[in-house]
């Protein structure tokens, strides 16, 4: 996932590799096996970045990065080795382009005999397809590796927005694969379309909405939520002076809402569960007497 248009302005502090001829990090050496570790910076950098993260940032000997700009320069503070990967980034090319770009330059530290530390935006195995690349592709030529867990934009929509996935039950898909796959909603669930900037995208290029697969987008939902259901337009806050995004508008005006980059689509459920009386028949004839409770759904409170 690309955490923001502006991540491309920042200069990187990359530096050539000669993998038989290395001098980043002590004990870096053309004959030594790299390490790779797949770490998240959190939605807010440093307030989400566990302790262990930071450790590994600060002991690693190549540093690689895709994250927002303030989070650059604090990363850099880290480690002075780090390396933008948002460089990669064009606005009229394919980004699976650029993520094949980025998967070889972690890779190149790694046969030049590196500990890198790969540093992505949010959770770094949530909508970030290069470290989970990258770490496939490492671990399939014998160099150890691992992913540490981070704060992702999930959580923080879960806090801000107080959803508990528990209570309703949670489908969450990313905009594109549900617009053109055949999909079947749960409207008694809460759904979340991830990267709604994205919609109908299927080139890959470019980070601005297209209003026209938005609208195929709202004619595809309205198969299952009524043009007036009130739907959630979220962004987590970037930094600790900004407030989330929560905007709640009807449906039928998604697709003339401002939609920005980071902008995901929250939709309420629109009807209650119906009882499964069969199973609740069921489940009364299995228990003894005095076993079964007539909660038929679990109760929080």
């Amino acid at each position: 996932m690309k955490p923001s248009a502006a991540a491309v302005t920042v200069s990187s502090t990359a530096m050539e590799i000669d993998p038989a001829h290395t001098t980043i990090g002590q004990h870096a050496s053309s004959t030594q096996r790299g390490e790779l570790v797949i770490v998240g910076c959190g939605i807010q950098a440093p307030r989400h970045i566990s302790q262990r993260t930071v450790a590994e940032i600060r002991s690693a000997e190549s540093v690689l990065a895709l994250a927002d700009p303030f989070a650059l320069d604090w990363l850099s503070q880290l480690n002075p080795r780090l390396i933008n990967l948002g460089e990669h980034y064009r606005e009229d090319r394919d980004r699976r382009l650029s993520y094949r770009d980025m998967q070889a330059e972690i890779m190149a530290r790694l046969h030049a005999g590196h500990r890198t530390c790969v540093v992505l935006y949010g959770h770094p195995g949530v909508f970030a397809q290069v470290g989970r690349k990258a770490l496939v592709k490492a671990r399939s030529e014998g160099i150890p590796g691992r992913m540490e867990p981070a704060i992702s934009a999930a959580d923080c929509l879960y806090a801000d927005l107080d959803i508990d996935p528990g209570e309703h039950g949670l489908q969450s898909i990313e905009c594109t694969q549900f617009l053109i796959q055949q999909r079947s909603l749960d409207p008694t669930g809460l759904l979340v379309l991830w990267q709604l900037a994205h919609t109908g995208k299927l080139d890959c290029t470019g980070f601005a909405p297209d209003r026209r697969a938005l609208k195929l987008l709202v004619a595809k939902l309205e198969r299952w939520y009524r043009p007036d259901h009130q739907v959630i337009l979220y962004e987590a806050a970037s930094l600790p002076i900004i407030e989330p995004r929560m905007e709640s508008l009807p449906l039928r005006r998604l697709a003339a809402a401002t939609i920005n980059e980071i902008t995901t689509l929250v939709i309420p459920p629109a009807q209650s569960p119906v009882p499964d009386q069969a199973m609740i028949d069921q489940l009364r004839a299995t228990f003894p007497p005095g076993e079964w409770q007539e909660t038929p759904y679990p109760d929080y409170s």
